[in-house]
C-alpha cells in the first residue's frame, strides 16, 4: 500500500511537470539522450534514495539515478574522489571531510532531503520501556552492564551498534554517549556489537532478551519495543514520531542530508528540487521518515 501511494504521488507529479516540458536545446530533461546520477552512501537513507529515484523515473525518464549504500563516511569520501555526484549522510559533513574537499578545490553544497529519529530499541519481552539519554549513554560506554540496574531483569545487557562508517554510528556516539559535549571522549564499550545494516540491529534485538539497539524510525518493526526516551533524570518521556520529532520533545532526532561537489549540474539541481517538492517528500513519510515541507 505504501508503495502505491508514493507511485500515485509520483505519476501526478509527472503530470503537472511534464505539462510544462519543453524541448531543450542545450541537451536537458526532453533532450530524449540519458543523463545519469551516481548516488551513494548513508544506510540509513537508501531504502529512502532508492524510492525517490524510482519514483523521479516516472517524472523525468530520461534521468538515470543509480543509488548505493556503504555508510555515510563511504559516500562522502567517494564524493571528495569524484566517483559519485550526490551523497547521501545521516550526520553533517565534518570539518576535516571539507577540509580535504576544499584542499582539491572542492567546496561541498549540503542540501537537507529529510529528518529522521533514532529509536532506542529493546526485545519485545524486555520489561524496561523507558530510559534517559544518561542512562543510554552509561550502558554503552560499559558503566551499566545489567538491566537490573535500569529497573530490569538480572541479565547481561547485550550492546550493539552501526559500524564506525556509519553516520549512524557517529551521531549517535556524539549526541548520546557524550550527551552533546564536544569535550567529552566517551567511547562505545570495546564488547559492543557493531553491525553492517539497520536491518542487522532489528533482527538481533527481536532474536536476543538481553539486546539493546539503536535505529532510524524508519527501520523499526513490530518486532522489537521502541522504548520512550528523556533528555534528563526527572524530565518527560517522548516517543520517536513525526510529531515528537518536529516539535523537538524526542531528543535523538536529525537531519538528513544530500551533499554535491560544489553547484550541482542542472540535472542533479532538478532532482534535488524533484525531493524537496510535496510528492517526493510524501515518501518521506510513507517509508517512515519526517518531511522537512508539509509539517
Amino acid at each position: 500500500m505504501k508503495s502505491l501511494t508514493w507511485l500515485l504521488y509520483a505519476l501526478l507529479a509527472f503530470a503537472l511537470l511534464g505539462c510544462a516540458s519543453s524541448p531543450d536545446s542545450s541537451g536537458g530533461q526532453t533532450s530524449g539522450a540519458v543523463t545519469s546520477i551516481q548516488n551513494k552512501g548513508s544506510d540509513t537513507i537508501v531504502n529512502l534514495a532508492l524510492a525517490w529515484a524510482e519514483a523521479y523515473r516516472l517524472v523525468r525518464p530520461e534521468v538515470s539515478i543509480s543509488v548505493t549504500g556503504g555508510g555515510s563516511g563511504t559516500g562522502i569520501t567517494a564524493l571528495a574522489n569524484n566517483t559519485v555526484d550526490i551523497a547521501n549522510a545521516s550526520r553533517a559533513i565534518k570539518p576535516e571531510e571539507i577540509a580535504a574537499m576544499q584542499a582539491k578545490g572542492i567546496d561541498p553544497l549540503e542540501f537537507v532531503v529529510a529528518r529522521d529519529a533514532i529509536a532506542v530499541i529493546v526485545n519485545p519481552h524486555n520489561p524496561i520501556e523507558r530510559l534517559t539519554l544518561q542512562q543510554i549513554s552509561a550502558i554503552y560506554s560499559g558503566e551499566i552492564v545489567n538491566w537490573s540496574q535500569v529497573g530490569g531483569e538480572d541479565r547481561p545487557i547485550v550492546r550493539l551498534s552501526r559500524e564506525t562508517n556509519s553516520g549512524t554510528h557517529v551521531y549517535f556516539l556524539e549526541e548520546v554517549l557524550r550527551l552533546g559535549d564536544s569535550e567529552n571522549k566517551t567511547f562505545f564499550s570495546a564488547n559492543t556489537l557493531l553491525l553492517p545494516s539497520s536491518e542487522g540491529i532489528t533482527a538481533e534485538v527481536r532474536d536476543n532478551p538481553n539486546a539493546i539497539g539503536y535505529d532510524g524510525l524508519g527501520y523499526v518493526t513490530p518486532e522489537v519495543k521502541v522504548l520512550a526516551i528523556s533528555e534528563t533524570i526527572g524530565g518527560i518521556y517522548y516517543y520517536p514520531s513525526v510529531e515528537t520529532v518536529n516539535d523537538l520533545t524526542y531528543p535523538i532526532a536529525r537531519d538528513l542530508y544530500m551533499y554535491t561537489a560544489g553547484a550541482p549540474s542542472e540535472t542533479e539541481q532538478a532532482y534535488l528540487d524533484w525531493i524537496l517538492s510535496a510528492p517526493a517528500q510524501e515518501i518521506v513519510r510513507e517509508l517512515g521518515f519526517v518531511p522537512v515541507i508539509g509539517h
